[in-house]
């Protein structure tokens, strides 16, 4: 996503003129055209509606103006603040669940490479906990982390929020039962590793069966999770959209578990004493990102 084409977008937006825009942009009206179309490509919604009246934002530009103009004005913070000698020109470090490294952490780096050619990235991915631990110890400088965790010294604003989903192996033939918490006890679990959330929500579900719960495997690798639920090695309660393309081709199939579980809610977080405006512009741009994946 470029920013000309959001300063683009924000600026016939507020003149409601293709024209208008061009003349004061200082470019060719199909200039203008081609950014706002190459935004509305990016976005995958209509931004504009033209009728007799003039131009004017549809709901979904009028859903975008705010995170535009906001987006916009942190880069142009940011171009004021960060000079060509600055350290954080350099390198960014950031933390990242496998959860959302294995969802969208390749866009999001496609995205960053254009939008911030001179800066380096280094990734972690671990659990949230330990990554928590790592924003605490100043060992990084932004967090894409698990809700709930949140410690004093840091800004945390919210990311996004998914619905978790029981899988199992089509070889198991349980896509046509309706399976009752009792009926668990026949099978291994899998899950994330033990105190992450998605392990607390999974521990509350299975606390009525007192002492005859079922064996539980863990492990903190989304690909091998997925891999060992596609053998029949066990049942997962996992994300939603980590299993979308699984069950789709029917590598995973959906199981009716009567157990509620709550959604897995994520965040991004960085350290109220960096007084830099970088990991909030990041942490901006992840937003968008995210939330154009979801809609």
């Amino acid at each position: 996503m470029r920013i000309r084409n959001l300063l683009t977008f924000i600026k016939v937006a507020q003149l409601q003129s293709f024209h208008a825009a061009a003349q004061q942009l200082h470019a060719s009206q199909p200039a203008i055209s081609a950014r706002i179309v190459a935004l509305e490509e990016t976005m995958g919604v209509k931004l504009f509606a033209r009728d007799k009246g003039g131009t004017r934002l549809t709901a979904r530009g009028q859903q975008l103006l705010p995170y535009a103009e906001k987006l916009v004005a942190v880069y142009n913070e940011m171009k004021t603040q960060i000079h060509d000698d600055s350290p954080e020109k350099g390198l960014v470090r950031i933390g990242v669940t496998d959860t959302l490294a294995h969802l969208w952490l390749t866009r999001l780096l496609q995205d960053w490479r254009e939008t911030f050619p001179l800066i380096e990235f280094e990734f972690v991915v671990d659990v949230s906990s330990v990554l928590w631990k790592q924003l605490q110890e100043h060992q990084l400088d932004l967090g894409f982390l698990v809700s709930g965790q949140g410690v004093a010294q840091c800004v945390t604003e919210p990311l996004s929020s998914y619905p978790q989903v029981w899988v199992g192996s089509p070889s198991l033939g349980l896509s046509e039962q309706v399976l009752e918490l009792k009926h668990l006890v026949d099978y291994p679990l899998l899950s994330f590793p033990r105190g992450t959330q998605p392990w607390l929500h999974l521990q509350a579900a299975l606390e009525p069966l007192g002492e005859s719960r079922p064996m539980l495997h863990t492990c903190s690798s989304v690909a091998s999770l997925l891999e060992l639920a596609e053998q029949g090695l066990g049942l997962a309660l996992l994300p939603e959209p980590l299993v979308a393309e699984h069950l789709s081709n029917r590598r995973l199939d959906r199981l009716n578990i009567d157990i509620q579980v709550p959604n897995l809610d994520f965040c991004c977080t960085w350290r109220v004493d960096d007084d830099r405006i970088l990991p909030r512009l990041l942490a901006d741009s992840a937003r968008l990102l995210v939330q154009k994946s979801i809609a």
